[in-house]
């Protein structure tokens, strides 16, 4: 019970199939270098990376499952999340509950296969940052670089053209006061970012199956 009211994960065994899946839930903003304002619920880079590389390593763990509802956060430690997930070994499966926002994009396409419900919303939108900055010819092309380490994370992760998610990304008549675009449920699917449209139950099916597999 300490580590599902810590850090939002447990592992999950007594099941028929007797399997140990690892849960992890990623939710509200992704904390990087920098901790978040205080009162905000928060899923810390830190603490993630540990148990990715505990999963991996466990002989006894044959899935992780991964619960998202974020709003973004940290670009690059939500990549690096991102890249750890995509990279292990054991079969993983996504679920969006809510939604799953900006760099949660990536985070949603990091695993084997993805599911959103019916109401789960993903908000595409180019990097940006929060506040005043100069915008000197440097930052730009920072802000460029890493614009293109998500765009080629996302498109070979599932089935959405580059063209098309750009496209997305630069919409300026869906969002109020912003550009990007917002997709709810099946436009998520119809679109390639995610598999499937479906819930917990459909989530864990689909697991149990990449495991015999």
């Amino acid at each position: 019970m300490d580590e599902i009211k810590e850090y939002g994960q447990t592992d999950l065994k007594k099941n028929k199939k007797h399997r140990k899946i690892h849960l992890l839930n990623i939710i509200g903003e992704i904390e990087g270098h920098e901790n978040v304002a205080s009162g905000t619920k928060a899923t810390k880079y830190e603490h993630v990376l540990p148990q990715l590389a505990q999963v991996e390593d466990d002989e006894e763990t044959d899935g992780l499952l991964i619960i998202l509802n974020t709003v973004g956060g940290d670009v690059e430690c939500g990549l690096a999340i991102a890249e750890m997930i995509a990279s292990l070994s054991k079969p993983t499966v996504s679920l969006v509950l809510g939604g799953s926002h900006s760099i949660g994009v990536p985070l949603a396409v990091s695993t084997d296969y993805s599911f959103i419900v019916e109401t789960g919303t993903m908000v595409i939108h180019p990097v940006r940052m929060n506040g005043m900055f100069i915008g000197v010819p440097q930052t730009y092309k920072y802000f460029k670089k890493i614009q293109e380490r998500i765009n080629h994370f996302v498109i070979h992760h599932c089935d959405i053209k580059e063209k098309r998610f750009m496209e997305l990304m630069t919409e300026t008549e869906v969002m109020t006061k912003d550009v990007g675009s917002i997709l709810v449920g099946k436009q998520a699917v119809q679109e390639g970012i995610i598999n499937e449209i479906g819930g917990l139950k459909d989530a864990m099916k689909k697991l149990y199956e990449l495991i015999e597999k």
